[in-house]
C-alpha cells in the first residue's frame, strides 16, 4: 500500500496558506510537515486544511517565530512537544501516524535553529544554540520503539546542508553557517549514532547536487542556482528498502509569493 509524507519550510503559513492548499490538492502526499508555521496554535488555519482532507493535526506554535505542524490524512496518536537547550520555543513535534498496510510510524518535525550570520560559538550565541540542540539531538534513536511495532521518521528544516554536492560551492561556502564543519560532522554523527537514513541520499546518488533552499537574496535563483540541501527525511532502517520515490519539488520556488524552501515528499510501498 502507498504511503507519502512532505516535509516543507512554509516561512509562514497563514501568508502563504494558498500555496498549502494547492500543494495539498495537486500532490496529496498522506502526510505533510511544515516548518515555521510563525502562528500560535489557536490562529493555525486548521479549518481550511481539514476541509481538503487533513483531518489529523499536531500543532506546535508561537507568535510570530518558528513553529511545526503535522497534517495528516490517517490517524495521528501519542503527539509530542520537545524542548531543547532549556527554551520554551516552538521547534519539534512528533506523533505516531497510524499508515496503510497496519504501518504505525513515529514521525518527528524539526525546526533546528538557522545559527545567525557568524559561524564562532563565542561570539555568536545563536550559533552555540545551533550547535547544542544537534548534540541533544543524539537522543533521538531511530530504533527507539521498534519492540512496540514502530518504525521512524525524522523531517524537517535542519538547517545544515552537509554534504558537499549539498550546496552550489562547497569551497566557498566552508566558512558560511549551514555548511561549517563543525555543523555538518555534528549532523552526520548525530545521524549515525540514532540509526537514522538519509533517505535523500538513498535515492539520488550523493554525488550528484540536491538543494531544497534558494535564498530570497538571489536576484535570479533559477539562473544562479546558488541552493543548499536544508532539508531532510530521514527513516529507521526498515522503512529504506520500501521507498519508492523522492521529489524535490524546485518549481514551487519560481511560485507567487514562495517560501525559500521547496516541499519534499518521499513515497514509499508497504
Amino acid at each position: 500500500m502507498a504511503f507519502s509524507i512532505t516535509t516543507w519550510n512554509i516561512n509562514s503559513v497563514r501568508l502563504r496558506q494558498p500555496l498549502v492548499q494547492h500543494f495539498l490538492d495537486t500532490v496529496q502526499p498522506d502526510v505533510l510537515c511544515l516548518q515555521e508555521t510563525k502562528c500560535p496554535n489557536d490562529a493555525f488555519p486548521s479549518g481550511a486544511f481539514r476541509k481538503i482532507g487533513y483531518e489529523h493535526m499536531a500543532i506546535h506554535g508561537q507568535k510570530g517565530y518558528h513553529g511545526v505542524a503535522i497534517l495528516s490524512r490517517h490517524p495521528l496518536t501519542d503527539d509530542q512537544r520537545l524542548s531543547y537547550c532549556g527554551i520554551a520555543d516552538a521547534r519539534h513535534v512528533s506523533a505516531i501516524v497510524e499508515a496503510p498496510g497496519a504501518r504505525r510510524i513515529r514521525l518527528h518535525n524539526f525546526y533546528v535553529p538557522a545559527g545567525g550570520d557568524e559561524p564562532n560559538r563565542e561570539k555568536n550565541l545563536k550559533f552555540a544554540h545551533k550547535l547544542d540542540f544537534i548534540e541533544e539531538m543524539r537522543t533521538l534513536n531511530a530504533e527507539a520503539e521498534r519492540d512496540s511495532g514502530v518504525s521512524s521518521i525524522l523531517v524537517g528544516d535542519l538547517n545544515i546542508a552537509p554534504l558537499e554536492t549539498d550546496v552550489w560551492s562547497h569551497k566557498q561556502l566552508l566558512k558560511v553557517v549551514s555548511h561549517t564543519p563543525v555543523e555538518t560532522e555534528s549532523l552526520t554523527l548525530m545521524q549515525q549514532s540514532g540509526a537514522w537514513v538519509d533517505l535523500i541520499r538513498t535515492h539520488i546518488p550523493p554525488q550528484e547536487k540536491v538543494f531544497t533552499w534558494w535564498s530570497y537574496r538571489a536576484r535570479d535563483w533559477d539562473v544562479s542556482d546558488r541552493g543548499r540541501r536544508l532539508d531532510h527525511i530521514w527513516s529507521s532502517a526498515d522503512l529504506a528498502p520500501a521507498l519508492r520515490d523522492l521529489q524535490v519539488l524546485r518549481e514551487a520556488r519560481g511560485w507567487e509569493r514562495p517560501s525559500d524552501h521547496v516541499p519534499v515528499t518521499a513515497r514509499f510501498e508497504f
